[in-house]
């Protein structure tokens, strides 16, 4: 599996107080931070709006409608609109043939971002328990990252369906620290979306972004973050593992 050429543009690290975070565990988010999924979403979308008889949409639109879940990005994508809902006659079927088209698509071309095995195996080393949160629909969460090989990093996964409420809503987080064991303050949080920051703060926990990601389309200093680290190898070296 071969990482993803692009990192994004050259941000600047600022970690709040100038100190290392703290932390036991790390939550990372999965979409545009750990995978670039965007052509296997963009595949499955055109294979639905083709079934409708639509126009298709460019790979890097249908990149920027992706973050709160695939209902959402159906809606956007029938649409072409990111606050768009299309009718419920035409959602229905549109949203279970882009899901039987995602199951085809799933992982095709979905790679590593550059510093992700890099990260992980650093923040293993370091001791710090791994999870991932995604608002993406759980039937798809494990195949993909066992097919990119990085399934073993993790002891826990909460999909966009595992629980009542996603992201930006903190209790996938909370859900988290509650299986650790551990207080909010003692998890770090890293996205690349206002959903990952806004979750992460809602619950009281720290939060790095990342710029190569999707972001719906916005820029990444917008969000209200300790820092934007370039790759998750950056970010490992800015937590600290405690006790």
């Amino acid at each position: 599996m071969h990482a993803s050429s692009g990192l994004g543009p050259a941000v600047q690290t600022s970690v709040r107080k100038g100190q290392a975070l703290r932390a036991r565990a790390v939550i990372l988010d999965l979409d545009g931070t750990l995978l670039d999924t965007a052509a296997d979403l963009a595949a499955a979308v055109n294979a639905m709006l083709a079934d409708a008889g639509r126009p298709t949409l460019p790979t890097a639109r249908v990149a920027a409608y992706v973050g709160k879940g695939a209902a959402v990005l159906v809606h956007r994508a029938l649409t072409d609109d990111p606050a768009g809902r299309a009718p419920e006659a035409e959602f229905e079927p549109a949203y279970r043939a882009f899901l039987e088209h995602y199951r085809v698509e799933n992982g095709r071309h979905a790679v590593l971002y550059p510093g992700v095995l890099a990260g992980l195996d650093a923040m293993r080393a370091k001791g710090l328990r791994l999870a991932v949160v995604t608002n993406k629909p759980s039937v798809f969460i494990a195949p993909l990252l066992e097919q990119c090989g990085i399934a073993h990093y993790f002891e826990l996964v909460v999909g966009g369906d595992s629980l009542p409420r996603r992201k930006p809503d903190p209790l996938p987080m909370l859900h988290v620290c509650e299986a650790f064991g551990l207080e909010p303050a003692q998890v770090v949080a890293i996205g690349d979306s206002l959903n990952d920051a806004l979750a992460a703060r809602a619950a009281g926990m720290p939060v790095l972004a990342v710029p190569y990601g999707y972001n719906e389309g916005h820029d990444v200093r917008s969000l209200d973050v300790d820092a934007i680290v370039s790759s998750l190898l950056e970010a490992a070296g800015l937590i600290e593992a405690c006790a």
